[in-house]
């Protein structure tokens, strides 16, 4: 098949590699020309997924109209606070019946909404299926196992994406409750900082074990608030995700919490990274969509404190450990 993949970054290379690999015929743009250009002929993408060497099979491109030209499935994979602007930016380029995959993880910070929600509006979307689950690039790109949740409301939609992403080493099962599958997505990332302060102050096994499991218990009030189906939460892109995102030196959102646990200044942590760490910006959002919608999520409005409003680590910590006693559930 024809496959566009819009976005240049580690995720967007990964699934180059593996659908080209699979005998596809991918094109990935990006938006810098020069870039572009340093991708085509060093046949690396060393800023976003170093130390892979890319096939002459994959061609790259800055120009829009040639990226999307003749695709039979468009792939949104640009970070998300930039997905809706580089969405507006293919209007009238992409066909609204074109089957499309989003693959960014985060909600937008304006309105709040899903990325498959931005795309569906800003293009005129009739398909769209949402690609999502405990997957780093780095270990997709080196054909390390992996298994994901392709998720839309037509069932044949993400059959059709399994169809075409499935393979011996990347796995795919599918979901008709994509609300689930993104807005676990989302809240993951912040409670991967939390986790990241915890073991940046030094605390051990029992800290990171309580963080990710009252962790996965607020991605679940917020998930089923916004409209998604609880047993999600147990799935690949929920409790799934929210583990490889905790623990793995991948992680560039536990990265950022470990860094901030040492003693760094956010603003510099996120001036020196290359790469996006999408928990910064999303925990002012999850933050937000949560107090309208009633939700309590305590350890989301410290990171988003840690994040913001320079709270110190420390505090954040015995914030959450000096809270009203209450049951678990």
């Amino acid at each position: 098949m024809k496959i566009a993949i819009i976005g240049d970054g580690g995720w967007g290379t990964a699934n180059a590699l593996l659908l080209s690999g699979y005998g596809h015929d991918v094109t990935v743009w990006g938006p810098f020309a020069d870039y572009i250009d340093d991708i085509r002929r060093m046949r690396s993408n060393p800023r976003y997924l170093p130390g892979v060497a890319l096939p002459e099979t994959i061609r790259w491109t800055s120009d829009r109209a040639e990226a999307v030209a003749g695709a039979e499935i468009v792939v949104l994979a640009s970070p998300s606070r930039f997905y809706e602007g580089v969405c507006a930016s293919f209007v009238g380029l992409v066909s609204p019946d074109v089957l499309a995959v989003s693959l960014t993880k985060g909600l937008c910070e304006r309105t709040h909404a899903r990325m498959s929600e931005l795309a569906r509006s800003a293009l005129g979307l009739r398909r769209i299926v949402v690609l999502s689950g405990p997957t780093h690039a780095e270990e997709v790109a080196r054909g390390m196992p992996t298994t994901i949740v392709a998720a839309s409301e037509d069932l044949d939609d993400a059959r059709a994406v399994q169809a075409v992403w499935n393979g011996p080493k990347f796995r795919v099962y599918t979901s008709d409750d994509p609300v689930g599958v993104e807005t676990g997505g989302a809240v993951k990332n912040v409670i991967a900082i939390a986790v990241g302060c915890s073991d940046g102050l030094g605390f051990g096994d029992n800290t990171r074990a309580a963080l990710i499991t009252r962790g996965l218990a607020e991605m679940s009030r917020f998930a089923c608030a916004c409209g998604a189906k609880p047993q999600t939460m147990a799935g690949l892109s929920g409790i799934g995700d929210l583990i490889v995102t905790c623990t793995s030196r991948h992680s560039r959102n536990h990265t950022v919490g470990e860094r901030l646990g040492r003693g760094e200044r956010i603003s510099d942590i996120t001036a020196s990274m290359q790469m996006v760490a999408e928990g910064v910006w999303n925990a002012h959002v999850v933050r937000e969509r949560a107090r309208t919608l009633g939700v309590e999520m305590p350890i989301t409005e410290v990171v988003y404190r840690v994040c913001n409003e320079d709270m110190p680590v420390a505090d954040a910590l015995s914030t959450l450990m000096n809270r009203p006693p209450k049951d678990e559930r």
